[in-house]
């Protein structure tokens, strides 16, 4: 039992009506959410579609401070100020939906990965146990197996991830548990020195994992790349036998599909030779290009891609998935994704349970709270097909030709390299 106590101290028990009465208004709050929709349609996704307009309405960071009155304060404000909250915040934002806004990595609006969104939020559910999230365990299941199905493995495990960096740091702790199990409860003190090998090109998240994971950044070693940007296996297998001739362990090969300034593709068959021989972990961070695999034309920029170990893809980028959609995709079929993240919370994933408790999957994840990504990209998937989405990714690369073909005719512009 709890009291309450008014301003002149007096001790106040909550009467039955008090513990009756809603916390919501839902009545009200279903009219104002009905007007925040029209709002939002009306200034992101009419408004912020028209080329007519503007993609950012610019403001300095003083002056923008100043115009969406930021403040937090003790009491709250009536309904219709609240609305003028959000017509400024979408009137002030950058309208990444908008045709002339361009961006390396994502842009664009699919309107039922945004359906999808909306519906996942109003359902507000967490993804980690099937008696709370039954639609949705079983439908990131079957998401993640189609597009494993895609990478070339008939079999293996998965998991959505907060983004690609996430996926890479996940691929990393997995490499680190198949080698050396003990670290789960050990911890770093019995390990040798562990060497991580990418290339210049590849995303930053490598070396900020080793970071943070305790491999230390002077541990990721970098391998050459040719003038593609692409990495050289040969300078890789010499830089392994390096890396053990002074006393190191490697472990783990970070190749990239689709690097962020380039555009890149590693050469993944000649790379998984040379993993093959040192026996290291390849990861393949295809967060930009994993899409490539939809496409007829395209797909054999990632040739060997099934013999990797792990796959880091994000839907969010060339399909139009939204922010954010990041899968981490693994070949393995020995439920390491789980030995190597599960701490058996009992008061949670209960083994007597009315159901197949493998249903229950929180256990993989090193988060306990996730949120449903899965029905963005199942949705807008179901709605236009493998092979709508393969003509997005077609229709990506024939930009990209286009592109260079009008830089070549105008003066003010140096191709560094063509095209792919």
């Amino acid at each position: 039992m709890f009291l309450l106590e008014t301003t002149d101290g007096q001790i106040m028990e909550p009467t039955t009506g008090d513990l009756n009465d809603p916390l919501i208004n839902h009545a009200e709050g279903q009219l104002f959410l009905h007007e925040a929709f029209k709002i939002i349609v009306e200034e992101v996704l009419c408004k912020g579609t028209d080329v007519k307009e503007k993609v950012c309405e610019w403001k300095e960071p003083e002056d923008l401070a100043l115009l969406l009155d930021l403040e937090l304060r003790e009491k709250g404000e009536p309904q219709e100020s609240v609305l003028q909250r959000i017509r400024d915040v979408a009137k002030y934002s950058v309208k990444t939906s908008h045709p002339r806004f361009f961006n390396q990595q994502f842009a664009g609006v699919d309107y039922h990965s945004l359906a999808g969104r909306f519906l996942s939020e109003a359902l507000n559910t967490n993804l980690f146990t099937y008696e709370v999230a039954p639609v949705f365990v079983l439908m990131e299941a079957e998401v993640l197996k189609g597009l494993r199905e895609l990478v070339g493995w008939t079999k293996g495990d998965g998991l959505f991830c907060p983004g690609g960096s996430t996926s890479n740091m996940y691929a990393m702790n997995l490499a680190r548990y198949r080698l050396y199990p003990e670290v789960k409860n050990q911890g770093l003190w019995s390990l040798p020195r562990l060497t991580i090998f990418t290339s210049p090109e590849s995303h930053y998240s490598v070396k900020k994992g080793a970071a943070f994971m305790g491999f230390g950044m002077d541990n990721v070693i970098l391998v050459k790349v040719d003038d593609g940007g692409r990495m050289i296996p040969e300078d890789l297998d010499e830089k392994i036998e390096i890396s053990k001739s002074q006393g190191a362990v490697p472990f783990l090969v970070s190749c990239t599909s689709g690097t962020t300034v380039q555009g890149a593709f590693d050469p993944l068959d000649h790379i998984a030779d040379v993993c093959d021989k040192h026996k290291l972990w390849l990861h393949v961070d295809a967060a930009w290009g994993g899409s490539v695999l939809f496409s007829k034309k395209h797909r054999h920029l990632m040739k060997g891609v099934h013999r990797a170990n792990s796959v880091a893809w994000n839907p969010h980028k060339m399909l139009v998935a939204g922010l954010q959609c990041s899968v981490l995709l693994l070949k393995d079929t020995t439920d390491l994704l789980k030995k190597c993240h599960c701490a058996n919370a009992s008061y949670l994933f209960q083994q007597d349970k009315f159901y197949d408790v493998n249903l229950d999957i929180g256990d993989k994840s090193v988060q306990c709270s996730r949120k449903v990504d899965c029905l963005k990209l199942w949705l807008m998937w179901k709605a236009v097909g493998s092979t709508g989405l393969e003509q997005r990714v077609d229709k990506a690369f024939l930009h990209v030709r286009y592109l260079v073909d009008q830089m070549k005719k105008r003066d003010g512009f140096q191709l560094l390299r063509e095209s792919l």
